[in-house]
């Protein structure tokens, strides 16, 4: 897929969730709060650090983000996911979600082509590069062109 295939998605949803872990959690809050404050969407992102250690402490880590977005998620939403491997389990189990609430996927992967989180999403940015700085890197330089491109 590409950014023609990804813009008629962004522009047909009023709320974006961004999630990620470690450096792509980054990326997901830089997002959040561009897209918000650029392009005007109600955003979100799984990255306050006693909001994540609630989560986990409750739901156990790999249901973490599935569990906030229960709370949050409503069909037509649409889930942004971000993560290198493709392979984080909390990543996998949100994006289930998403789905399972007629929610809109976007995956952002590296590593391995077939990676499970890359097969989820509706339209995945695959990079198959086995290096995480390069792969964050990219992934953030790709959600900033659809919101250039969404603004323009």
């Amino acid at each position: 897929k590409s950014l023609e295939d990804a813009l008629p998605v962004f522009k047909s949803v009023k709320r974006i969730f961004f999630l990620g872990n470690g450096g792509s959690n980054s990326i997901c809050s830089h997002m959040m709060e561009d897209y918000g404050k650029i392009a005007r969407f109600r955003t979100y992102a799984f990255s306050d650090s006693s909001l994540i250690t609630c989560y986990a402490n409750d739901y156990g880590f790999e249901n973490s983000m599935m569990e906030w977005l229960k709370l949050h998620f409503d069909s037509g939403d649409l889930l942004v996911a971000v993560s290198s491997s493709g392979e984080s389990k909390n990543i996998i189990n949100a994006a289930a979600y998403a789905l399972e609430a007629n929610g809109k996927l976007i995956t952002l992967t590296g590593f391995a082509e077939n990676n499970t989180l890359s097969r989820m999403g509706e339209i995945n940015f695959h990079l198959p590069i086995k290096n995480y700085g390069i792969v964050e890197s990219f992934h953030q330089v790709i959600l900033h062109v659809i919101l250039d491109t969404l603004v323009v």
